[in-house]
This record gives structure tokens, C-alpha cells and sequence, in this order.
């Protein structure tokens, strides 16, 4: 099958400077992370905050640009492309926290026009393109006139998911998109964005540090530790036989319900302490963790 995404050797250095602004070294918050995305798949980047999965998700959609890598979609490179109008059209953003990515003087039908009024949709066609995409994320059309205050969290989830549609995109990148929802909310999104990508044939770059998540919805998963991929493969495949000892530990730590659910976590000894920052482990390098790659039969 065509790649929707590829990354290729994609790094971003951040200066650490002393108190007198001199530079002393930099912070490596993504390490020549590669990896791609099937069209119409999901992948999975996982990880613990401060790996570099937001960082990654950010080159992508231009908001930061990368200090070197590739970054191409359907094998064309796009690396200075991000920020133009044609770009917008083919990948879309669902952020973490939707009470803040929806602007609260807006009403919902507002918020879901202005990328339609920037990528050049008829204003005569707002009204009715605004109904249609709130009735694909299962909200009633009077949703419209309602402004985010009015809406729950899930509600408000939902409208940032028909905003990030409105211009049909080929990807959509999700940051940590339930991690500001209940639990019982969460399942009903997953629920809504398997059916979206089912019937609108969307390829997804899944982010997330909860894994429970990650099993039922990625196809493949990558395992994101101090801006390194240590472990990638088959989603069944890397939790069924981690190999890294970061996976194990980021699987050993997923909170189960059940015996069965019990048995098939990886036994580990319990970890004392936190995991070093990136900042922590400039000086040992030449020492990182070698790359876990499996490949798919």
C-alpha cells in the first residue's frame, strides 16, 4: 500500500543556554525519529510527557520546524510546504484540550467556518457544509448557535473534530485527543473517530501515554523514549511480546479490571524514581538506548 506519511531522520535541537544566555549544548526533544503511516491506517506514537510527541506532531503541521529529517506525504516532500493553504487541506490537527482550542466568543458554527471562509468555500455554502459536519460527529445541527461554555466536554471534542474535517483532509494528526475527557466519554470519541475513519478513508497519526487506548484503536505502534523510537511494530506484536524494557514498563503500568487483563501484563520490578530529562542526559549521548525495530510479516 502507498505511505500517506513518512518521517525520515527527523530531529529537533533546542539551545540550553546559561544564566548568561551563552549557549552550553543543546536538548535533542526528537532523535532521527523515522517511521511511516499507511494510507487510510493508524498509527500509534507512544509515550510519557516530555518524550517529544507533541514536539514531532508540531513539525508536522509547521508550528516548529525541524533542525533536520524529512517529512513527506504520498512521497512528496513537504517540509517547506507546511503553513500554505494547499498543506491545510491535506492534514488537520485534534488537539488535547478541546475547552481551550475553541475560541470561547465564537459560536460553534463560527468556529467550524473560519477554515472553510480560509480555504476558499462559498459563504452561500457555510450553512449547509456547518450541518453536515456536525451531523457526521453525531451533534444536532442547533449545535450551531451554541457557544463552548454550553457544551460538555466530549461536546466540545466533538465540534474541534468537525472543525479539523471541514476541509477534508488525508490526515489527522491526534494529540492526547481524550486525555481531557471521562472515561466513559473517551470510549464514546474513540467510537466516533473508528466510524470517521472508516467512512471518509482518513489516515491517522494517533499520540497518546495512555496505551489501554492505543491497543484497540493503532494498527502499529512506535515507542517514543527521551525523543528516540525504541520499539516499533505491530500493535498486537508489541504488546503481546515487548522487547524494549521501556515498553514493558509502560505496559506493566496500564491499569487493568480483570485476572485476564492481569496475566497479560509484563512482570517487572517496580522502578524507583523518575525517569532522567533529556537535558539530564546531554552528556551521555554516545550512551542512548540502541533502537528496537521489528518488521512486519
Amino acid at each position: 500500500m502507498t505511505n500517506m506519511l513518512e518521517i525520515a531522520g527527523l530531529t529537533k535541537l533546542f539551545p540550553v543556554r546559561n544564566r548568561f544566555g551563552r549557549k552550553t549544548g543543546d536538548v535533542r526533544a526528537v532523535d532521527d525519529v523515522s517511521f511511516s503511516i499507511e494510507k487510510g491506517k493508524v498509527y500509534g506514537l507512544a509515550g510519557e510527557s516530555g518524550s517529544g510527541k507533541s514536539t514531532i506532531a508540531r513539525m508536522i503541521m509547521g508550528l516548529a520546524k525541524p533542525t533536520s529529517g524529512d517529512i513527506l506525504l504520498s512521497g512528496h516532500s513537504i517540509t517547506g510546504e507546511t503553513g500554505t493553504r494547499a498543506y491545510g487541506r491535506k492534514v488537520q490537527m485534534v488537539f488535547q484540550n478541546p475547552g481551550s482550542s475553541l475560541n470561547p466568543r465564537r459560536t460553534v458554527g463560527q468556529s467550524i467556518a473560519v477554515p472553510l471562509a480560509a480555504h476558499g468555500t462559498p459563504l452561500g455554502e457555510h450553512k449547509r457544509r456547518i450541518a453536515e459536519l456536525l451531523e457526521m460527529v453525531q451533534l444536532p445541527t442547533d449545535f450551531a448557535l451554541r457557544y463552548p461554555h454550553e457544551l460538555s466536554g466530549g461536546q466540545k471534542q466533538r465540534v474541534a473534530i468537525a472543525r479539523a474535517l471541514a476541509v477534508a483532509p488525508q490526515l489527522l494528526i491526534l494529540d492526547e485527543p481524550t486525555s481531557a475527557l471521562d472515561v466513559s466519554v473517551q470510549a464514546r470519541v474513540m467510537d466516533l473517530l473508528v466510524d470517521l475513519g472508516q467512512q471518509l478513508g482518513l489516515t491517522y497519526l494517533f499520540i497518546s501515554h495512555d496505551l489501554s487506548l492505543m491497543r484497540n484503536f493503532a494498527d502499529t505502534v512506535g515507542v517514543l523514549y527521551l525523543g528516540k523510537i525504541v520499539e516499533t511494530g505491530p500493535t498486537a506484536s508489541v504488546f503481546e511480546a515487548p522487547q524494549h524494557d521501556y515498553t514493558r514498563l509502560l505496559l506493566a503500568s496500564v491499569p487493568v479490571i480483570s485476572a485476564e487483563e492481569e496475566a497479560m501484563r509484563p512482570k517487572i520490578p517496580l522502578i524507583d524514581g523518575e525517569i532522567p530529562t533529556a537535558e539530564q542526559l546531554i552528556a551521555l549521548r554516545d550512551g542512548a538506548t540502541p533502537v528496537s525495530q521489528r518488521t512486519e510479516t
